[in-house]
């Protein structure tokens, strides 16, 4: 009978926890090592170059449940960032608005199919593509990463309201961001710190890189699209069709039974914060945008604070739901205003949701009490995300103290010696996204191996601006399928996705993805391109 039975898949956490095991038996069996800065004299002028030397090892045993606690500590920021945006959420789930919101959505979306051009595109393919492009150039201009955390609990549905999955909904933020953060055009977290380590000119190589932006999101784009059209035809293809199930049941009541109305704290909510955005429009009256290296200065917040009070006064006058709609759409646009211009991080973006959920609560006439027992609820439904991102960042802890990271890395590099200019460059790509693996932070992974690898570039006759675009690619991809990512698991567990069914869907495109990325590589040795 047992035999019969058909074998459980482990439970993410249970997965998870393998990894830090398998990274506490590495350190038993791969030596110690680091790196350390040592200052030497190069053309008479004095450089920091990375030594590495070995040290004592530090084999792990105990210490992988101590690793839990110092993950949770390391990730306390994005995991109190999910708790603050499933609680904001929640608050605006309650008022029903979203569902106010994707029902107009998708009745404004048929209207237009009697269009016959775009009836021949197909309506939800422009959706898509729209949506992904957007999210695309964010990663790529700015690094958006963490943010595509708080968009899920808006495309996943959306995207069960299509017809769709919640895999769709989350390629449609989450994997366009990725393709943006491979394709880096001015993000300042990868291109910009390893730029300015390799000693090129900050962004420069520019035309090449939305050459590779363009073909990555192409085919990126493409595969969604062709994976969405599979699944409209048969839902149950889908391998989290069971999973969706709490997605279907939520959207499942019709916004047509919705009672539509505008109390009067919903005035009092809507007045309270165009004060608060006055007297932010006189104290910065001109934000400076960064966008690269090109810096921009505009009225934004008087502007942004002129169109809500136009647009916050017309959603009234249809109905609350509207107006906690408005409420999102500005929350969105004093994010972007936020991270451009104020280098906002998850703390402040946190704290806008948090507010965005207290007006939303305000707008449909709740009371103080029932505003906390709502943002307590839905922090409790989305506890499940944050905590195995604390989990998962045990991973990094137990590689970081057995001190086998620099030792991995040193052993990778070695390898190069032997390689000609493209055999050198194909292992530099490999190097990166294997390190990204266990540091799938970019900013980091340059500060580390930048260092090592542009020097390294000089003596084989490789442009050092084929080494930043080594680094970019091997940086991008993993990050959408590695256990060690905090957002890769964050965004997991919002749309309730389990991980092992992730890995199952996007394995196929990431060695589409890798093989796209070396071929990429290829014209920066073998062509005259701009900058390089």
């Amino acid at each position: 009978m047992l035999r019969n039975q058909k074998r459980q898949v482990p439970h993410t956490y249970v997965i998870v926890f393998l990894f830090i095991l398998i990274s506490a038996i590495a350190t038993w069996f791969v030596p110690g090592g680091q790196y350390t800065d040592k200052v030497e004299i190069v053309n008479g002028q004095e450089q920091t170059v990375k030594v590495f030397e070995y040290v004592e090892s530090q084999p792990q045993t105990w210490e992988v449940f101590a690793a839990l606690f110092t993950g949770f500590e390391n990730q306390a920021g994005i995991i109190v960032f999910i708790l603050m945006i499933g609680g904001a959420f929640w608050i605006m789930n309650e008022s029903r608005a979203l569902d106010v919101g994707i029902a107009s959505f998708l009745n404004f979306t048929r209207r237009l199919e009697r269009f016959k051009l775009i009836r021949i595109l197909g309506i939800d393919n422009m959706v898509i593509t729209l949506i992904m492009l957007m999210f695309s150039l964010f990663g790529a201009i700015f690094g958006m990463s963490e943010e595509t955390i708080a968009f899920i609990i808006i495309f996943v549905p959306l995207a069960i309201s299509m017809g769709y999955d919640s895999i769709v909904g989350v390629s449609m933020c989450f994997v366009a961001a990725g393709l943006g953060f491979a394709g880096a055009i001015l993000n300042p977290f990868t291109i910009g710190i390893a730029q300015g380590l390799a000693q090129i000119p900050l962004f420069s190589g520019f035309e090449y890189r939305i050459f590779i932006w363009f073909v990555l999101n192409f085919v990126g784009i493409a595969f969604v699209l062709w994976y969405a059209r599979r699944i409209k035809k048969n839902p149950k293809r889908s391998l989290v069709y069971d999973d969706d199930a709490y997605w279907r049941k939520k959207g499942s009541d019709s916004a047509e039974t919705i009672s539509y109305h505008t109390p009067k704290a919903a005035y009092v909510a809507y007045f309270i914060l165009l004060i608060g955005m006055i007297i932010f429009s006189v104290k910065y009256p001109l934000s400076v945008l960064s966008i690269g290296n090109l810096n921009e200065q505009v009225a934004i917040i008087p502007i942004t604070t002129a169109l809500f009070a136009i647009l916050g006064g017309l959603s009234l006058r249809k109905s609350a739901h509207f107006f906690v709609l408005t409420l999102l759409l500005f929350t969105i646009i004093y994010l972007i205003v936020g991270v451009m211009g104020y280098q906002w991080y998850i703390m402040e973006i946190a704290s806008l949701f948090f507010a965005m959920g207290i007006f939303s609560g305000i707008a449909m006439n709740k009371s103080a009490n029932n505003i906390a027992k709502l943002f307590i609820e839905g922090a409790k439904d989305i506890m499940s995300a944050a905590f195995v991102v604390g989990l998962a960042g045990g991973i990094i802890v137990v590689l970081q103290e057995g001190k086998i990271i620099d030792t991995i890395l040193h052993g990778l590099t070695r390898s190069m010696n032997e390689f000609g200019q493209l055999g050198s460059v194909s292992v530099m790509y490999g190097i990166q996204t294997l390190i990204n693996v266990v540091i799938p932070s970019g900013s980091a992974k340059a500060a580390l191996t930048m260092p090592i690898m542009a020097p390294f570039s000089d003596l084989i006759g490789l442009s050092r601006q084929a080494t930043v675009v080594a680094f970019q690619l091997g940086d991008g991809f993993t990050n959408m399928i590695t256990p060690t990512s905090g957002v890769l698991i964050g965004v997991l567990g919002v749309a309730r996705i389990p991980y092992d069914k992730w890995v199952k869907w996007i394995t196929p495109f990431m060695i589409v993805l890798m093989i796209l990325g070396w071929l990429l590589l290829i014209p920066t040795v073998t062509m005259k391109l701009n900058g390089f």
